[in-house]
C-alpha cells in the first residue's frame, strides 16, 4: 500500500512539472542582441569571399579580426590594408564601414598589429513627441586595436589584442524620452592563439594544416545615458576553426577552411506573463522568469552563463552556434578564387548565405573583392553589395633572431 502511494505520488509530481513546462510559451526566435554590432562585421574582402571563415587562414593585414596570433606566421615584415563595406545599399547610400590596418614584424618570433575600424550611419532626422522634425544627426561609431603576438613554439602563437571603442548614436539628443544621453564608451582586449604546421598529404603533396582560437571583445557593458541606468553588453565573441592548405603543383594550391562562432553573452530568459501577456514585475526590479536565468550580471559572469543559460537548455544552446565554410584557390600566387557559405540557425537570426569572391596581387600590391548571395528570404544588409579590399605587403619577414623554441 506504501508502495502504490509512493508511486501515485510520483506520477503527479511529474504531470505537474510535464504541466508547468508546457505553459510556458517559447518564443519562435531567441535572438542575442548586443550593442556595438559593427565588431561583428567581417571587415575585408578576403575573407567575405568564403564565406567570412579567417581564424586559421593564412595571415594578412586584417588578421586583427579574425585572429591576431597569426601576425606572428607573417610572411612579410610589413603589411598595410584598407577596406570600404557599404551596408544596406539596397535602402540607403551613405551607412559604411571603413577599415585600416596595419603590421610589423620585429623578428621570426613577434610582430605588433594595429587596426582602425569606423562605422558611419549617415544622416537621421530626429523629431519630437508629435513627429515633428526636430535635429539632423550622423550617428557613428569607431574602434581602435592594437596588439602584441608571439610565438610560443615553432608551431604555436599567442596574441593579446586591447580596443578602445566609442559609440555615438544620438550626438546628445535626448528624444522623446527626455533623457540626457551621451556617446558610448567599452574598453576591451582579445586573446588569441594560432597553430600551423607542414604535413604531407595524399600522394605525398606538401599542405599545411592549421587552427586557431580567439576570444574577441572581452570587456565592460557599455551605456548610452550619463545616468548609467541602463548597460548593454559588447559582443564577446568565441571563434575557433581549422585550415587545410594543399599545394597541388608548384603554380596551384587550394585551402579549406571552417569556423564556428558562439556569443559569449547571456541568452534572453522567458518571463512569465500575465492574463494580458504582459511581464510579471518583480519587487525591487526586474521580472519573474519563466525560463532562462538573469541575463543582468557582469561581463565574465555572463561568458560563464553564455554556455548553459538558454530557456529551453542543450537544444537551443547548440542553436547558438553559426558556422562559416569557405575554400581559396591561388593560381601562382598571383589570382584567388572564392567561395563560401554562413549558417545560423532560424531561430537566433536566421541569416543564410553564399559568399563568391576574387584576389588580385602583383608585387606588393594586392586587390579582394567579394559578393554576398542569400540563402533564403531573411534580408542580409550586405546582399547585392560589391565589397573591396586593397593591401600592400612589403619585405620579406627577418628572421635574424632565430626561431621559436622547439
Amino acid at each position: 500500500m506504501i508502495r502504490l502511494r509512493n508511486l501515485l505520488l510520483t506520477g503527479m509530481l511529474l504531470t505537474s512539472i510535464v504541466t508547468m513546462g508546457q505553459e510556458i510559451n517559447y518564443p519562435d526566435q531567441n535572438v542575442i542582441t548586443t550593442a556595438v554590432p559593427f565588431l561583428m562585421i567581417s571587415p575585408d574582402a578576403r575573407a567575405g569571399g568564403y564565406g567570412d571563415a579567417g581564424v586559421a587562414s593564412s595571415p594578412d593585414v586584417f588578421s586583427m579580426h579574425w585572429n591576431p596570433a597569426k601576425y606572428a606566421f607573417a610572411e612579410q615584415e610589413n603589411g598595410f590594408g584598407i577596406s570600404y563595406t557599404p551596408w544596406l545599399r539596397n535602402l540607403v547610400n551613405d551607412i559604411n564601414l571603413a577599415y585600416v590596418g596595419y603590421f610589423h614584424k620585429f623578428n621570426d618570433l613577434s610582430a605588433f598589429g594595429a587596426t582602425l575600424r569606423y562605422f558611419t550611419m549617415g544622416e537621421i532626422q530626429f523629431t519630437d513627441n508629435d513627429g515633428n522634425p526636430t535635429i539632423i544627426a550622423k550617428p557613428n561609431e569607431f574602434a581602435v586595436d592594437a596588439t602584441y603576438a608571439r610565438k610560443l613554439h615553432q608551431n604555436l602563437s599567442l596574441a593579446v589584442a586591447g580596443r578602445f571603442i566609442y559609440s555615438n548614436l544620438t550626438q546628445g539628443y535626448g528624444g522623446q524620452s527626455g533623457v540626457e544621453t551621451t556617446a558610448g564608451i567599452a574598453v576591451a582586449a582579445d586573446l588569441a592563439l594560432y597553430w600551423q604546421k607542414d604535413v604531407n598529404w595524399f600522394n605525398n603533396l606538401p599542405a599545411t594544416f592549421a587552427w586557431g582560437l580567439n576570444i574577441s571583445n572581452i570587456g565592460n557593458k557599455i551605456s548610452y545615458s550619463k545616468s548609467n541606468i541602463k548597460k548593454d553588453f559588447i559582443p564577446t565573441n568565441f571563434r575557433l576553426g581549422p585550415r587545410l592548405t594543399i599545394e597541388l603543383d608548384e603554380y596551384n594550391k587550394m585551402s579549406f577552411f571552417a569556423d564556428v562562432n558562439k556569443l559569449l553573452v547571456p541568452t534572453p530568459p522567458v518571463y512569465k506573463t500575465d492574463e494580458n501577456g504582459n511581464p510579471i514585475a518583480i519587487p525591487g526590479g526586474g521580472y519573474e522568469i519563466a525560463a532562462g536565468m538573469d541575463n543582468n550580471v557582469s561581463p565574465i559572469t555572463g561568458m560563464i552563463h553564455s554556455w548553459y543559460d538558454a530557456p529551453q537548455g542543450f537544444s537551443e544552446e547548440m542553436s547558438e552556434f553559426n558556422v562559416s565554410f569557405g575554400t581559396e584557390y591561388w593560381y601562382n600566387e598571383l589570382l584567388a578564387i572564392r567561395g563560401g557559405f554562413f549558417l545560423e540557425d532560424k531561430t537566433k537570426g536566421n541569416r543564410k548565405y553564399a559568399t563568391l569572391g576574387v584576389g588580385i596581387r602583383y608585387n606588393v600590391f594586392g586587390l579582394d573583392f567579394s559578393y554576398l548571395i542569400p540563402l533564403n528570404t531573411t534580408q542580409n544588409p550586405l546582399q547585392n553589395t560589391m565589397r573591396f579590399s586593397l593591401v600592400f605587403d612589403f619585405g620579406k619577414a627577418v628572421t635574424n633572431t632565430g626561431t621559436a623554441p622547439q
